[in-house]
């Protein structure tokens, strides 16, 4: 049995997630939280394995701060080691802090279609170099706290660890997971790199292969 903790993204719209998946799924406040890997933790459990998936606090009133601490509690508090931690999209902030914090309970970092940041950047700050002002871009998040704050971490405690990197090939965002594969090739080993002819969120358009791959990861 593995253990999987799945840390999403900027806390999308349903209406996004309906128009992707092609479901009807609505909430009270209209947005999905860590609703949309339902699917993903149903398959993983029926395959028999352990999965968390938190909706993280309110980006309005916490910050990248206050999500690191969130997930880091939860691996303390049910004790969880040998985790295969999935950050997707900002949650690849999210999951570069916690293993900052807690590398020796981290046996897969995997980051799907996210940015890798560096020390002192913020996902603002990368959405920014990616998208000028002056390029059309896809809809960006909001100025909200979680976004604006810049990471602090030591790259050294997370250099021995396994990291994936899951590219989606028809992500809206590919100028900034295409910054990420130029770093994971500068890095030169230390990582296994992926690519999913998905949307930015294939739990959507491509649940059974993104799943599958999930599912072999421990097998790397």
């Amino acid at each position: 049995m593995e253990t999987y903790v799945l840390v999403h993204g900027g806390n999308m719209s349903t209406k996004t997630w309906n128009k992707l998946s092609g479901q009807k799924i609505s909430t009270e406040d209209g947005h999905m939280g860590a609703r949309y890997w339902d699917g993903t933790v149903n398959a993983l459990e029926a395959a028999g394995h352990r999965v968390f998936a938190p909706t993280l606090t309110d980006e309005f009133t916490s910050n990248l701060t206050d999500h690191i601490h969130q997930i880091c509690a939860l691996i303390v508090e049910n004790n969880l080691q040998d985790i295969i931690l999935v950050g997707h999209s900002y949650g690849g902030f999210v999951i570069t802090g916690v293993a900052d914090q807690m590398p020796e309970r981290i046996r897969f970092l995997v980051y799907l279609d996210s940015a890798l940041p560096d020390p002192g950047q913020s996902l603002i700050d990368i959405l920014q170099m990616a998208y000028p002002p002056e390029e059309d871009a896809p809809e960006l998040p909001d100025m909200n706290p979680p976004y604006v704050e810049k990471i602090q971490y030591d790259p050294k405690r997370i250099q021995g660890l396994k990291k994936i990197y899951i590219l989606c090939t028809k992500s809206e965002f590919n100028d900034i997971s295409h910054f990420a594969k130029e770093k994971i090739d500068a890095a030169k080993g230390g990582w296994t790199y992926f690519e999913l002819p998905s949307s930015h969120v294939p739990m959507a358009d491509l649940p059974d292969d993104f799943y599958k791959l999930l599912l072999n990861i421990p097998e790397l």
